[in-house]
């Protein structure tokens, strides 16, 4: 499965955007999808994931309440809309695939994905 990450851009500080990630052919059943990001001069990190049977959702400390990540099954499409940006959610952000079903919990780990996108750059500044 290919990954397309597509959505970034320069927005000021409390504003919003809406990221997307296009998969290549339609996914299974199970699994899930991720979201996670990089800043520069730091590590990847975990921003969020949905497990596609239930849909269930996990979140970064930092981006909860902020963020919503959503799936739409017909286009296999998965997006993630974020509000309320601040200067430190600056960073490229990566999609990333599973066809297997885990526990909540583990989406959060850069491992058990086997599919990455190729980023797309979004920037927080005024």
């Amino acid at each position: 499965v290919q990954l397309q990450a597509s959505g970034g851009g320069l927005v000021q500080p409390g504003g919003s955007l809406t990221l997307s990630c296009a998969a290549s052919e339609r996914t299974s059943s199970y699994g899930g999808t991720g979201w996670f990001r990089q800043a520069p001069g730091k590590e990847r990190e975990f921003v969020a994931a949905i497990r596609w049977p239930d849909r269930h959702t996990r979140y970064a400390d930092s981006v909860n309440y902020r963020f919503t990540i959503s799936r739409d099954n017909a286009k296999n499409m998965v997006y993630l809309q974020m509000n309320s940006l601040r200067p430190e959610d600056t960073a490229v952000y990566y999609c990333a695939t599973t066809p297997r079903t885990y526990n909540t919990g583990s989406y959060s780990r850069e491992s058990i994905y086997d599919s990455w996108g190729q980023g797309t750059q979004v920037t927080v500044s005024s």
